[in-house]
């Protein structure tokens, strides 16, 4: 378990693959934040009898399937990352700061394996998977907006280049 949050492999950065696979993961996670909403208005439509729209019909469509996409890529991205490991901490990086890291990271990879999950759960067999799929959102948000806020952080107030690791490939 200890390779998977901390690299024991001395690579310089990530590979194209695994940067391509962040980007795309994190595209279509906006994506169903985005427009997650109407899978839950076309599930109560169905559930009164009430008619939705062709529209509303497409993104609910489009959020089951790329919830699927989600976790196939998902799979794919933790294959990468436990073959190839991960570029080690930039330097004086403090343990505190390296932990968050870890841990953060740790978080996305259950939330982007457990939302998709219940998000089925929850579509074929209803409560309590569905609301347990509802309750992810906020988590999701806030920790997008640390990770961001994090990036950011190291971007211009240290200088570090962790950023880059996510921009260019290293390895």
């Amino acid at each position: 378990m200890t390779r998977f949050f901390q690299s024991n492999t001395a690579i310089a950065g990530y590979s194209i693959y695994q940067i391509g696979l962040h980007w795309l993961i994190a595209a279509l996670v906006f994506a169903q934040l985005i427009f997650g909403e109407r899978m839950t208005e076309a599930i109560e439509a169905a559930e009164e009898g009430k008619p939705i729209s062709v529209l509303g019909t497409n993104l609910a469509s489009m959020h089951y399937y790329f919830g699927i996409t989600i976790l196939a890529l998902v799979a794919v991205r933790l294959t990468l990352r436990l073959r190839n490991g991960v570029p080690p901490p930039v330097p004086e990086t403090s343990k505190a700061i390296e932990l968050a890291g870890r841990l953060s990271h740790g978080l996305f990879y259950v939330l982007l394996f457990v939302v998709p999950v219940t998000g089925l759960l929850g579509y074929y067999y209803g409560d309590p998977y569905g609301e347990w799929h509802t309750y992810a959102k906020p988590v999701f948000i806030g920790l997008i907006a640390i990770h961001v806020a994090a990036s950011l952080y190291h971007q211009f107030w240290r200088k570090d280049g962790l950023l880059m690791r996510m921009v260019r490939p290293g390895g």
